[in-house]
C-alpha cells in the first residue's frame, strides 16, 4: 500500500475505526467517573480531575516509551513490528487496564482506579500513533481529514452512549431515584469492556488492514509542487509540526476540561445533582459527533447537490442518536429540543470552511471563544448550552490539527505522530488547571472557563501561521481542498 493509490480503502477503514469507538466510549465515561469519585472519594475538584490527569499523561508516557524502544531499536517500532500487530498489542495492553479496576473497586483505593485508567490509556497510546497515519494513508492524502472525520464520528458514538451506560451502570435506572455513588458497580462494566478489546485485538491480527505503509511518497502527494518539498533529517525543523504539538495540548485540554467541570457547574450553578448530569454529558460529546459526521461527507464521492442537501441533514440525524438512546435511558429529553437552534451555528461554519482544514480550523476556533464567552456571561440553560456546544467547535479540531501538523512531513510520519499523540496529555493538565481556578476563593467554575478560551485563541494563532508556512512547502489546501478525489 503506497500513497500513490487514491482510493478510499472502505472495508479497512471500517475495521480501523472499531478502536476510534473504543477510545471516545473510555475518555467521556471518566466525566461519569469524576463526580462519582468525588463523592465517594471526599475529593476537592482539582483532586477529582486527577482522573482526567491520570487518564491523558499515559499518551504521553506511551508516546516516550515508543520513541525510546524505536531509538534502541534503530527504526520505527510501527515499521519494525507492523501497524496493524502494534494495535493489536494496544488493544491488549488497554484490556490489562480493564482488569485493575476489579482489585481498585474491591479495595475502595482510589489510586488504583487511576492506575487502571492510566493503564488503559497507555494502549490507547499505540493504537492512536498507529490509527491516525493509517487513516490519513488509506486513500488521497489530502482527504486524510475527512477520513479522520469519518473515524471521528464512530468515536463521538462511544462518547454519546458511553456516559449513559457507564451512569446506568453506576446509578442503575434514572426512575430508581438512586444517587449514591456505587464504587463496587464499576467492575462488571470494565470486565466487560476489556473482554471486548480482546476480541477486537484477535479480529485486528486477522484483518485485511495493511501491516507496513509506504510514507515516503506522502509528502510528495500532498505538494503541489515537489520541488518545495522539505526533506528534513530533525522531524523539528519542520514548524507545522512543533506547532501543531502546542495545538493538539490546548484543543484536546478545551475539549477534555470543558465537559469534566460541566458536572460540578452543573451541581454548583444549576441544582442538578451527579446522578442526573449523564445526558448533559451525553449531549456534549454527541456534539462532537454531530459535527463530525457533517465533516465527513467530505470523504464520500457524492453529488455536489446530494452533499449539500447532507450537509443540512446529517448533524440532525446525529442529534437524534443523541435523543433516542437518551429516551431509552429513560431521561426527559424535552428540555433538550432547543440545541437543534444551536446546531444551525456550526452548518453556516462548516459550510464556510469549505473543507478546508485550515480555515475550518480558524472557524471553529473563533466559534468556541464565543460559546464559552456566552457561557462565562449568561446564566441557566443559556449559559449551560453554551459550554455544551463547544463540543459542537471542537468536534473537526483534531483532524484538522493532526492534518496539517503531519502535513509534508514524509518518512518522519510516524515519529510525528507519536510527538502529536504524546500532546494529548493536554486534556489531564488543562482539566486540572481549570478545576483548581474553579475553586471559590479563585475564579469560581463559571469564570474557570477562561482558560479555554486562551486555548483556542492559541488555535485562532495556530490554524492562519500553518497556513503560510505549508504554502511555503508547496501544500496550498486552498487550490486543492480537502474532500476532493483525484
Amino acid at each position: 500500500m503506497t500513497a500513490t493509490h487514491h482510493q478510499t480503502k472502505w472495508t479497512q477503514l471500517g475495521t480501523l475505526i472499531t478502536v476510534f469507538f473504543f477510545w471516545g466510549f473510555v475518555a467521556a465515561s471518566n466525566d461519569i467517573l469524576i463526580p462519582v469519585f468525588k463523592k465517594a472519594f471526599n475529593l476537592s475538584q482539582a483532586q477529582s480531575q486527577l482522573v482526567a490527569l491520570a487518564f491523558y499523561i499515559a499518551y504521553t508516557f506511551g508516546s516516550i516509551i515508543y520513541l525510546i524502544i524505536s531509538k534502541i531499536i534503530g527504526v520505527d517500532l510501527l515499521n519494525k513490528m507492523g501497524y496493524k500487530n502494534g494495535i493489536a498489542l494496544g488493544l491488549t495492553i488497554s484490556a490489562i487496564g480493564t482488569l485493575l479496576f476489579y482489585p481498585a473497586a474491591n479495595a475502595g483505593s482510589y489510586i488504583l482506579m487511576l492506575a487502571a485508567l492510566f493503564t488503559v490509556a497507555l494502549g490507547f497510546s499505540l493504537q492512536q500513533i498507529a490509527a491516525n497515519p493509517l487513516a490519513v494513508v488509506m486513500g488521497d492524502p489530502k482527504t486524510g481529514s475527512q477520513r479522520l472525520n469519518l473515524a471521528g464520528g464512530i468515536n463521538n458514538f462511544g462518547t454519546t452512549i458511553g456516559p449513559l451506560l457507564v451512569s446506568f451502570a453506576i446509578f442503575g435506572s434514572v426512575t430508581s431515584n438512586n444517587s449514591e455513588a456505587n464504587i463496587e458497580s464499576v467492575k462488571i462494566p470494565y470486565l466487560i469492556l476489556g473482554l471486548a478489546f480482546l476480541i477486537v485485538a484477535v479480529f485486528f491480527k486477522f484483518s485485511s488492514i495493511p501491516n507496513k505503509i509506504n510514507l515516503d511518497e506522502m509528502a510528495d502527494e500532498e505538494a503541489d509542487n515537489a520541488d518545495k518539498v522539505l526533506h528534513k533529517k530533525n522531524v523539528f525543523q519542520y514548524p507545522q509540526l512543533w506547532l501543531g504539538m502546542i495545538g493538539i495540548f490546548v484543543y484536546v485540554g478545551v475539549e477534555v476540561a470543558t465537559a469534566a467541570n460541566l458536572p460540578e457547574y452543573l451541581k454548583v450553578k444549576m441544582n442538578i445533582g451527579t446522578e442526573k448530569v449523564a445526558p448533559f454529558i451525553s449531549l456534549y460529546w454527541a456534539s462532537l459527533m454531530i459535527g463530525r459526521w457533517t465533516g465527513s461527507l467530505e470523504a464520500f464521492s457524492l453529488k455536489e447537490g446530494t452533499k449539500s442537501v447532507l450537509k443540512f441533514l446529517m448533524p440532525y440525524i446525529a442529534f437524534s442518536v443523541f435523543l433516542i438512546v437518551n429516551s431509552i435511558a429513560q431521561h426527559d429529553v424535552t428540555p433538550f429540543y432547543v440545541y437543534a437552534f444551536v446546531i444551525i451555528v456550526m452548518i453556516i461554519g462548516d459550510i464556510l470552511s469549505k473543507g478546508n482544514p485550515a480555515r475550518m480550523l480558524l472557524i471553529f476556533s473563533v466559534l468556541g471563544i464565543m460559546a464559552l464567552l456566552i457561557g462565562m456571561f449568561t446564566h441557566g440553560m443559556i449559559s449551560v448550552f453554551a459550554f455544551v456546544s463547544v463540543g459542537l467547535f471542537c468536534s473537526t479540531l483534531w483532524p484538522c490539527i493532526f492534518t496539517l501538523a503531519v502535513a509534508g512531513l514524509g518518512k518522519h510520519t510516524n515519529e510525528g505522530s507519536s510527538y502529536l499523540i504524546m500532546m494529548i496529555m493536554g486534556g489531564g493538565f488543562i482539566s486540572y488547571l481549570q478545576g483548581h481556578l474553579a475553586a471559590d476563593n479563585l475564579l469560581g467554575i463559571q469564570y474557570s472557563y477562561i482558560v479555554g478560551v486562551a486555548c483556542f485563541a492559541y488555535l485562532t494563532f495556530y490554524a492562519l501561521s500553518v497556513k503560510r508556512i505549508l504554502k511555503n512547502q508547496g501544500i496550498d489546501y486552498d487550490t486543492k481542498v480537502a474532500g476532493k478525489n483525484h
